[in-house]
């Protein structure tokens, strides 16, 4: 089969596309043909060997995808060869086959396009999940979105819409902000062109309930600032590759909360009633994934480079069958 393949730890361009043996298929596994493969930042990291894990090379990076059912491991009686499927696992995404775990498996609502399902699996999950479950979204809460153009937080901007929340979207360039308000987001603030802290007073002179920040740096503090007492701060990221420090003084004066998002922390049963609500959200084209491109394998390199840098929009979808 071909796949894209991270030969050893380094820089991007170490992954390169080639030809393996198919996975083999063990007990309780299902072996899916992939239509469509979407990109992650921690598909670059696993890479680089920054992420939290470490996968051994020489792997096949990639960690959500979409296809159809081609054969099952023994033990397995939750789907049937040629069932449409979305999964995610840590590797493996970036082939032609993959063979995962049954549990990790989804089917595809009727008329939801492959490419579609594969890009609203993770960023979404986990921003649906960050804005129900850990900020506690309410209808009428005013939610600040950092890095509003990327695939986590342009979902977050559907998603907190969607929940009756009114957006500020803080992005980079006028394009992701573009499209940020192209999905409901009242409020578009560019952090490369203006002070951020006086255009968040400003769209918000009585403060923020909630800020989703998946990205860290600099812009951390200043959007904590802007909340209003008891509000919420969710980190669920660092794709600035900083780390931000808050001061604590911050946090005691404004008696605000600052909140991880982690999905091994989710009491299942609000996990489930999560997943339930979002495939209803997918299946009746309430949200929509925001696809900014779509590439074939033989452009891996370029897709995950596109992640990396920050030019993408919305979701990078790798065209695999």
């Amino acid at each position: 089969m071909r796949a894209a393949i991270c030969p050893e730890y380094g820089s991007i361009d170490v992954v390169r596309v080639g030809t393996l043996d198919p996975p083999a298929l063990e007990p309780g596994k299902v072996r899916v043909r992939v239509a469509a493969a979407a990109v992650n930042f921690p598909d670059v990291l696993l890479v680089a060997d920054k992420y939290q894990i470490s996968v051994p090379p020489p792997f096949v990076p990639g960690s959500e995808f979409a296809g159809v059912v081609e054969e099952l491991g023994d033990g397995v009686d939750s789907f049937t060869v040629g069932d449409r499927v979305v999964g995610t696992g840590i590797v493996g995404a970036f082939a032609e086959q993959v063979v995962a775990p049954a549990r990790n498996l989804t089917p595809i609502p009727d008329g939801v396009d492959a490419h579609v399902a594969a890009a609203f699996g993770v960023a979404h999950r986990t921003a649906y999940h960050s804005l129900r479950s850990v900020a506690g979204v309410r209808p009428g809460d005013e939610v600040i979105v950092l890095g509003a153009g990327g695939g986590v937080g342009l979902a977050a901007v559907q998603l907190a819409v969607a929940m009756g929340a009114t957006v500020t979207a803080v992005a980079s360039i006028p394009d992701k902000l573009e499209v940020a308000a192209s999905y409901g987001a009242r409020h578009l603030v560019d952090h490369r062109t203006v002070d951020v802290r006086a255009a968040l007073r400003e769209a918000l002179p009585g403060g923020a309930d909630v800020v989703l920040d998946p990205v860290g740096g600099g812009l951390s503090e200043v959007a904590l600032r802007t909340l209003r007492r008891g509000g919420r701060f969710v980190t669920i990221g660092f794709a600035s590759g900083e780390i931000p420090r808050i001061p604590l003084n911050l946090v005691l004066v404004k008696g605000v909360r600052i909140l991880g998002f982690q999905f091994q922390d989710l009491d299942p049963d609000e996990m489930r009633r999560n997943e339930i609500e979002l495939r209803e959200l997918l299946a009746t084209g309430r949200v929509v994934p925001h696809i900014g491109a779509r590439l074939t394998l033989d452009d891996t390199v370029e897709a995950l480079r596109m992640v990396a840098d920050g030019r993408a929009i919305g979701k990078i979808v790798i065209d695999v069958a």
